[in-house]
């Protein structure tokens, strides 16, 4: 229900017996044919199946996802071009799951996925997991792109450039912190441990290349 509501979709709640003729999420143990069956695990995925399926976008020819590269990654997806979803993740290791899950609400024939070109060593991070998936990859010149409200600034980048054109991907990125990424880990490092510690340079590396979390780099520490 919370993320019904943070999705601003209007809904009902059933009791076991009820009948409905909408769309359908309930539990896997429950679910007949034409519903949707939803875990804690796959809730987002599950709402956005719902949503697309409320509006009777069941298939597309093409999908399209932009991505805006950062420390919380923004993203947009478009089916045939109509802009259809957004979401805001916590977590750059996230992003190329998310995608996937996604992409499998809605069926299609194609998919591409578009990264703007800012924060380079996380754009990279990002290009390396879509690259390892087999996912058709691009890269677009993010100028001008983080237009809008600053609230939603990451989601409106994300779109713009999943409109845009871009150059294909089609190998794995070599990963080089610059010394500016390695400090900005080690002051959040500071942060994350009130103050204790602040981790080496070679653990920031790691954390940068996203080989270690900050949470372990900080154990070792």
């Amino acid at each position: 229900m919370r993320e019904l509501k943070r999705r601003e979709c209007n809904f009902v709640m059933l009791s076991s017996g009820e009948k409905w003729d909408g769309v359908l999420l309930t539990s896997p143990e429950e679910v007949q044919d034409g519903e949707i069956p939803a875990t804690e695990e796959t809730l987002e995925i599950s709402v956005e199946r719902a949503i697309q399926a409320s509006r009777g976008l069941d298939s597309a020819v093409q999908l399209v996802f932009g991505v805006d590269p950062g420390p919380r990654p923004g993203i947009a997806w478009l089916a045939d071009g109509v802009v259809v979803g957004s979401a805001q993740l916590e977590q750059i290791e996230s992003v190329a799951d998310h995608i996937v899950g996604l992409s499998l609400a809605v069926e299609h024939k194609r998919m591409c996925v578009k990264v703007g070109d800012g924060a380079p060593l996380i754009r990279d991070r990002i290009i390396n997991q879509l690259i390892l998936r087999g996912i058709e990859t691009l890269e677009v010149n993010e100028y001008r792109t983080s237009q809008g409200s600053r609230i939603k600034t990451h989601l409106h980048a994300a779109t713009r450039i999943a409109l845009m054109g871009g150059s294909r991907v089609h190998h794995i990125r070599e990963l080089n912190p610059t010394e500016g990424d390695l400090k900005e880990i080690q002051r959040q490092s500071r942060i994350m441990s009130l103050g204790n510690l602040t981790i080496s340079t070679e653990l920031a590396r790691l954390v940068a290349c996203g080989e270690l979390s900050m949470e372990d780099a900080i154990k070792r520490a």
